[in-house]
């Protein structure tokens, strides 16, 4: 009888750390990711009422985090030549931030405009780019109330891992925040696109 109790014991032992190591691999999606950046990232989602479903066949990396790119989560698709960084701002966040580069903004619902001007600053020195008001059918598909994106060359650096393209994403909800996603790429061709789409309904504002 004792020996039946202890392979009982060993067997849900061995279970339960199957169920721990599974559970621990579908947070950090192949252990890339350090739990604090994790955790972070979540912690400024919840500011500002943004849900994230990770999507699938991406896998994390390290966000990068200076003082011009400050990034709190990033994502790649393996051998895909693609990869994803987000960023998260709350309203005040962001008005200090305009405030600290003396950027005045007359219009506090045209903040994101600003702060994704911003940081294109650091990826391009170039002008002379695509920019496009985001419709309000694809606003109400985040529960946004403004945004738009950017598509651009950027210039060579090692931050970016030499990818030559950026395509930038900024949604807004009124008074609550910004969320930036920034897909990079080295040939922006259909396969770019269908890259993205496959991300494309990761992040939503909610009701």
């Amino acid at each position: 009888m004792r020996l039946i109790t202890v392979k009982v014991n060993l067997f849900l032992l061995t279970l339960m750390l199957l169920l721990a190591g599974s559970a621990l691999a579908q947070t950090n999606h192949n252990g890339i990711v350090t739990q604090s950046q994790l955790k972070n990232f979540n912690t400024s989602l919840a500011q500002i009422d943004l849900t994230f479903n990770f999507p699938e066949g991406f896998k994390e990396i390290k966000a990068p985090n200076t003082d011009s790119y400050q990034f709190d989560y990033a994502m790649m698709l393996p051998d895909a030549d693609f990869e994803i960084w987000f960023r998260v701002n709350t309203q005040k966040e962001n008005e200090k931030l305009l405030t600290d580069k003396n950027i005045r903004v007359s219009n506090p619902d045209s903040l994101f405009v600003n702060v994704a001007q911003d940081q294109i600053t650091s990826f391009t020195s170039e002008k002379d780019y695509s920019k496009r008001t985001l419709p309000q059918y694809i606003l109400d598909r985040y529960n946004a109330d403004a945004g738009c994106t950017y598509l651009m060359s950027i210039d060579d650096s090692p931050i970016t891992r030499h990818y030559k393209y950026a395509f930038v994403t900024v949604l807004q909800k009124n008074s609550v925040g910004t969320v930036m996603a920034i897909c990079f790429t080295n040939d922006k061709g259909p396969e770019f696109f269908k890259n993205m789409n496959s991300a494309a309904s990761c992040l939503k504002f909610k009701e």
